[in-house]
């Protein structure tokens, strides 16, 4: 694994419960030193902070995915709703807004690396239809012959949904089925098969493949002939999914955390947990042990 964030205790954390679940982790503070480590190491997954000095992590996440085909997760401060979901269309495979949980950090690490792998295992069948071939065992997919630029993710969504002309899918089984989760912010499905259509599709603004069927989720629109459904209708209006209800890490209602404590150092007990002292128990400690040396210096004099 490689992490990247320029926060030492975010790092720390990260490290150490990736490291607790068998992972052996390498540490980057900013864009430059990452791509290096990137291409030093040839990680498995890349946990990579949005906000870096310098180079930002979109930069670097657009870099590494030019490269090679790496699992990205980011990490996204709460507010920044815009980045993350540029995040997802330049590539990244999931996100985390912060401050979250080390253990469900850890839960989607393992989802995106078994999907990673399950891609590679076990290929499909070759599928042809609309225009769209796609070969999973080459991970190539092309529309009317000229290749198409899909990225790990978007490539086994279009391959889930080309296996089910005419059926209506919802949101929450294709985050199961192509995501491997069992809970997780919707958007982020929606944000995919929106860059998907910017590839696919001939007017991405008026999808003609990918439909969205209102209040269940996507189908995909095969030709008359291949699956006896007509497309019909005009495309509705695609609200961006809001609440986390189903991120363990959010509060009902998708509202911050607010106790001072917590603000305070988010990672208290993620660093407890670790056997880790926090940077104010440490400094507390220093200052005591620097007093009880000036005592005894004190008193060797007298």
């Amino acid at each position: 694994m490689l992490v990247v964030d320029d926060d030492p205790t975010v790092a720390e954390v990260v490290t150490g419960y990736l490291e607790r679940a068998g992972h052996t982790v390498v540490l980057a503070c900013d864009g430059p030193a990452a791509l290096q480590a990137a291409a030093r190491h040839r990680p498995d997954l890349v946990v990579l902070d949005l906000m870096l000095p310098g180079m930002d992590g979109l930069e670097v996440c657009r870099r590494l995915r030019a490269d090679a085909p790496v699992p990205v997760i980011m990490l996204t401060a709460r507010g920044d709703e815009d980045d993350r979901i540029l995040g997802l269309e330049i590539g990244a495979d999931d996100y985390v807004t912060k401050p979250f949980s080390p253990r469900e950090l850890v839960l989607r690490v393992e989802s995106v690396l078994r999907r990673a792998r399950t891609a590679t295992v076990r290929p499909g069948p070759r599928v042809s239809r609309s225009g769209i071939a796609l070969d999973p065992a080459a991970r190539t997919a092309s529309k009317n012959g000229r290749e198409l630029a899909l990225t790990l993710r978007e490539f086994d969504l279009l391959a889930y949904l080309l296996a089910r002309p005419g059926e209506a899918i919802s949101r929450e089984r294709l985050m199961h089925e192509v995501w491997g989760w069992e809970f997780g912010d919707l958007s982020t499905v929606t944000v995919h098969v929106r860059r998907l259509r910017g590839k696919i599709e001939s007017d991405p603004a008026k999808p003609a493949l990918i439909r969205t069927v209102w209040g269940v989720g996507y189908r995909f629109e095969a030709e008359p002939g291949e699956s006896g459904v007509a497309a019909g209708g005009d495309e509705p209006h695609e609200a961006e999914p809001h609440g986390n209800g189903l991120n363990p890490a959010e509060p009902r209602g998708g509202e911050p955390h607010t106790s001072a404590d917590h603000m305070a150092d988010p990672y208290t007990a993620a660093r407890h947990d670790l056997g880790v002292a926090s940077p104010g128990v440490r400094r507390a400690e220093t200052d005591r042990a620097g007093a009880d040396a000036a005592v005894r210096q004190g008193a060797g004099h007298e």
